[in-house]
């Protein structure tokens, strides 16, 4: 009897059970409906950014991050007084995603001990990394000096073009530059725009001699990436006396900084600025400008130069690797992309289509010859210095290259004497290297 009851008993039970499944989800047919996804917990992400302010990056990525991550409180963090990688990893706070660019690896990233090399998680998230411009894949791994992948190519990078001020030419009957123009074809249109009229002085040429120098049509380095030396002295002294003519033209020359130099355009008396297409060059509405492909240099490819892109990496010590990195690719997706074109911010994706649309949907820049930005492919990035050989910051050696050119320009200093005090001025700084 006892034994009886114990058996009813689980029957009833197994009858509520399987009542209770039902009402709570059997699909027609008696099949369990699947389980509903378990909540994902609450965390907070660090990102650092750079330079990219948090606006821009609101404006980029907050409407995805509420999407598709709403368990997530993203902290952004700029760089400024207190926040620069160094100074947060001195104190132990650490962000989980990390900003770079090629110029910045070492001191914002791997001297820091931080690097966390991508390709594990690349491989096991099976993630297509030839959807990116194999030219940014590449560097970011030979700049890492270990065959490692510290970090994915985020958009921008920024291809070289030539600016032109519409209104000068107009004003002065000189037809405008074209697409596929030489820099011969553009130092005539410089010497014929220099002028005075009307008691004003307009400039016919003006550049951003840091990098026109560096983004070089033959991707040449600065120092040598086998040797303690100025890679190429005489394929550097070509690229001086290409840009230095333009300032030996009568009333043209050039500002006393790389600065002041790269804001004369803006100031509406300048007819031609070879420069970055660039969403954080801002030229003022009074200047009615427009844009054609970068000069083409006799010996040089037909190739656009460019500053290749920012990376997206994880630091080390992060907690949320797996996740942080589907937070990059989502960053990086076709459809943030797409939506970055649009605004201007140029493409680090293989895509015609993406491409295509840089500019249409911005104000200016879809009144614009956005064309010449991509006419030609972009160059390949500048080698490297070897793995076990000291080098020097890239931003230092920009600098140097920059500064010297200005007193070349300025005939403070011929030529020669200039290649060979930058050379010195570079071992000078692999000697602090050496001490550090």
């Amino acid at each position: 009897m006892v034994k009886k009851k114990g058996y009813i008993a689980i029957a009833a039970l197994m009858s509520v059970l399987v009542s209770a499944c039902g009402a709570q989800g059997t699909k027609e047919g008696g099949d369990p409906a699947p389980a509903a996804p378990k909540p994902k917990e609450p965390y907070t992400l660090k990102i650092w950014g750079g330079g990219v302010s948090a606006a821009e990056f609101d404006e980029r990525f907050k409407a995805m991050f509420a999407q598709k991550f709403p368990h997530i409180t993203v902290e952004y963090i700029v760089n400024g007084k207190g926040t620069t990688m160094p100074e947060l990893v001195a104190a132990g706070d650490i962000p989980d995603i990390i900003r770079f660019d090629v110029p910045s690896i070492r001191t914002s990233y791997l001297d820091l001990g931080i690097g966390y090399d991508l390709s594990e998680l690349i491989k096991t998230n099976k993630y297509d990394t030839q959807r990116f411009v194999k030219v940014f894949m590449d560097e970011v791994i030979d700049a890492g000096r270990s065959e490692a992948v510290y970090g994915l190519p985020m958009p921008p990078y920024f291809p070289q073009v030539l600016y032109y001020n519409k209104d000068l030419f107009d004003k002065f009957g000189v037809a405008y530059p074209k697409d596929g123009m030489t820099w011969d074809e553009i130092y005539d249109i410089a010497k014929k725009m220099t002028r005075v009229d009307g008691g004003v002085e307009y400039r016919g040429f003006s550049s951003n001699p840091v990098n026109t120098l560096r983004d070089n049509p033959f991707s040449l380095p600065i120092l040598d990436p086998a040797r303690d030396q100025l890679a190429d002295p005489e394929k550097w002294k070509l690229l001086f006396t290409n840009l230095k003519r333009f300032y030996e033209i009568p009333n043209n020359k050039i500002e006393a900084t790389n600065t002041n130099e790269n804001a004369a355009f803006s100031k509406g008396k300048v007819a031609l600025m070879p420069n970055q297409h660039s969403v954080y060059l801002t030229i003022p509405e009074s200047v009615n400008w427009d844009m054609v492909t970068y000069p083409i240099m006799e010996g040089a490819p037909k190739l656009a130069p460019q500053r290749g892109p920012a990376y997206l990496g994880l630091s080390k010590t992060s907690k949320h690797k797996e996740e942080a990195f589907e937070v990059i690719t989502a960053m990086l997706s076709d459809e943030i992309q797409l939506a970055d074109s649009k605004r201007g911010i140029t493409t680090t994706l293989n895509s015609k289509e993406i491409e295509g649309a840089l500019g249409t949907g911005h104000p200016v820049y879809s009144k614009k010859n956005m064309k010449a930005v991509n006419h030609y492919p972009p160059t390949p990035y500048t080698q490297k210095r070897k793995a076990d050989l000291l080098d020097v910051p890239g931003a230092t050696q920009q600098n140097l290259v920059g500064t010297t050119f200005i007193e070349v320009a300025q005939g403070k200093v011929d030529l020669n004497t200039a290649i060979r005090q930058l050379e010195e001025k570079l071992k000078a700084e692999l000697d602090k290297q050496k001490n550090k």
